[in-house]
């Protein structure tokens, strides 16, 4: 496997399974110079949204590069406060006006947002973008099976991938499986805990195992459990460093190590709960 290694979703498009996020990196110079070390390294698949306020320097980054757009995967999402069929259409162009894109990777829906009970309205909305060839793939972030189940049923097409937070310690396993079974991939925002697994006895004995670091050790757990993931960093060796994950691989004894972390407990805001617009 290489960083270029893909999955394959179920309208036949493929994404990498290893991307690069941009949550909380600022615009401007930071994001530019980020991106720009991320596709030097080999990365093809950036990950951005609308209320991350870098969609430009995002797009920025692309025009720089000398990757051909063609080769890039890059994904955006609508923010909550643009729910609904034409507030959703809108927001899609301004997106890709401030991207300078022709065409998008992949959209998402940021969260569901049930306070407002637009989802299935906002879908609709990216439906149509499909359909019209204005994005390669749609899918959703942050959703739940039941919130899924609604869309399935009151859609005409399946979400392509769901985004939702996944690490060692909330590993979601009857989202994944429910996601298996509908042929939805499965993508992990917030891979490492924010660093905040970095210590752990268990994934650094592991990683003295194979020589390499713990943040390693969680993304090649992520690849080899199904899971797309998206590590963030801003400094150029940590993301050569985050890319390194594909000249090992983990045993059976110790992905179920790394499952037995579970806690079923969240980090950050329940989907059922939050409502920022």
């Amino acid at each position: 496997m290489s960083l270029q290694e893909t999955t394959t979703l179920h309208n036949g498009v493929k994404m990498p399974w290893l991307g690069f996020g941009v949550f909380k990196v600022k615009d401007g110079e930071e994001v530019v110079n980020s991106v720009k070390a991320a596709l030097e390294t080999g990365y093809r698949s950036i990950d951005t949204a609308a209320i991350y306020g870098n969609e430009a320097g995002v797009g920025q980054a692309i025009a720089e590069s000398t990757v051909p757009r063609e080769e890039l995967f890059i994904t955006t999402k609508v923010w909550n406060s643009n729910h609904g069929y034409e507030k959703t259409l809108a927001a899609f162009d301004e997106s890709m006006d401030k991207l300078g894109l022709d065409y998008l990777d992949l959209y998402l829906i940021h969260w569901p947002l049930p306070s407002q009970g637009k989802y299935v309205e906002t879908w609709r909305a990216l439906e149509k973008l499909y359909k019209d060839g204005r994005v390669r793939a749609i899918g959703v972030s942050n959703f739940k099976p039941h919130h899924l189940e609604e869309i399935i049923s009151n859609g005409e097409i399946v979400p392509m991938v769901n985004q939702v937070e996944y690490h060692p310690q909330f590993n979601q396993r009857e989202l994944h499986d429910f996601c298996k079974q509908h042929n939805i991939q499965l993508e992990a925002w917030s891979p490492l805990m924010q660093g905040g697994l970095l210590d752990h006895p268990t994934l650094v004995e592991i990683a003295e195992k194979h020589n390499k670091s713990t943040a390693q050790v969680i993304i090649r757990w992520d690849i080899q459990t199904g899971v797309v993931t998206i590590p963030k960093s801003v400094n150029p060796e940590r993301i050569a460093q985050n890319a390194d994950v594909f000249d090992f691989e983990l045993t059976q004894e110790e992905l179920d190590s790394i499952n037995a972390l579970n806690q079923d407990e969240r980090q950050f805001a329940d989907p059922d709960e939050f409502d920022r617009v």
